[in-house]
């Protein structure tokens, strides 16, 4: 059944997928691209600490794992510049698991702020272990063959293929909600103790969690190495990153669907439209923080939770509003 809601997201997600038949101009749709790119991010990231209320600051080692697997697999196999590249980005996102996995195993055995700590320390390790290893390529970074296409029609591909990480994202966040295991993770984010008291297998459901939500990170960062032609480790493992993804979180609405798609898509949609736009690289994090700010005061729960009451609170006064008129042409028919 089409409920309005549905109608909504529907409308949205096609008015996305019209964009580049609509504007071909080369700088937006590489914008919109990275837009796109943030929401599936985000979206994951949400998925796993939005919902359990375990804020992981270390999705960078996911994407980093992602980019690099892309880098290394294009050179060993002599993959071709070709549509054969993106074979890779899947491949990325199950190697992130796969090292999501023994993370998980480290972090996840002790509570909020201490997880916290510890996936912040173990970003800063893969990222010093990409600059000082050999394979990596250090910080030189490494190369990936350059697809010889045209520069008008150049982002498309690449525009549909983060389009349709978006949509499995969120598809895959909305079936997690509707579960017993999402009602599980949301039961530990409101009390972990009381989930473990009704039976409900605490690690086993947050290790489940913490892995499934580093595929689509993974694919984003090969998808980012193929887009980029060249990766270099401070930048698929960059600090910046972490923080960007969870102030999207936050802007947005942590632990809910849409709050992660709108907040990944109005600021790094900024971001970039300022570093296009002006030449100073850090004007955006001004922006972000007094963003950050104005959230933190004025709308705790973030815009779509913000907006959500508001819009129910205005409801009821209405309602109330015609209960009343009633009553009071009721009584004077009597």
């Amino acid at each position: 059944m089409l409920t309005k809601a549905r109608i909504v997201w529907i409308g949205l997600f096609a008015l996305l997928a019209l964009f580049p038949l609509v504007v071909t101009t080369p700088t937006w749709t590489s914008i919109i691209m990275f837009a796109l790119m943030y929401m599936a991010i985000t979206t994951s990231w949400n998925m796993f600490s939005g919902y359990s209320g375990y804020v992981a600051l270390g999705a960078a080692c996911f994407f980093g794992t992602g980019a690099y697997t892309a880098a290394l697999l294009a050179k060993h196999w002599n993959v071709p510049a070709s549509g054969d590249l993106f074979w890779l980005i899947p491949l990325g996102g199950i190697l992130a698991m796969a090292v999501a996995l023994p993370i998980g195993l480290i972090a996840l055995r002790v509570r909020r702020h201490t997880f916290v700590v510890i996936t912040i320390a173990i970003f800063f390790v893969f990222q010093l272990s990409a600059i000082n290893a050999s394979f990596t390529g250090g910080t030189s970074g490494l190369q990936l063959p350059f697809l010889p296409w045209g520069f008008q029609d150049f982002n498309v591909p690449f525009y549909y293929l983060a389009f349709a990480m978006v949509v499995v994202a969120t598809l895959l966040s909305a079936w997690v909600r509707q579960t017993r295991f999402g009602l599980q993770l949301m039961a530990i984010r409101d009390d972990e103790d009381r989930a473990l008291g009704l039976g409900v297998r605490v690690w086993a459901v947050k290790l489940s969690g913490f892995v499934m939500s580093a595929f689509i990170i993974g694919c984003a960062g090969a998808l980012y190495a193929i887009y980029q032609g060249q990766i270099y480790p401070q930048f698929v493992f960059n600090p910046l990153f972490d923080i960007s993804v969870a102030l999207m979180a936050f802007l947005g609405g942590f632990g809910t669907l849409a709050g992660p798609l709108l907040g990944a898509f109005v600021l790094e949609t900024l971001q970039l439209w300022l570093t296009e736009n002006y030449s100073s690289g850090s004007l955006y994090l001004i922006i972000f923080g007094a963003l950050f700010l104005l959230v933190i005061i004025f709308m705790p729960q973030g815009v779509v939770v913000y907006v959500k009451d508001r819009v129910t609170k205005r409801e009821d006064r209405e309602r109330s509003m015609i209960a009343d008129n009633e009553a009071q042409i009721a009584g004077a028919a009597q």
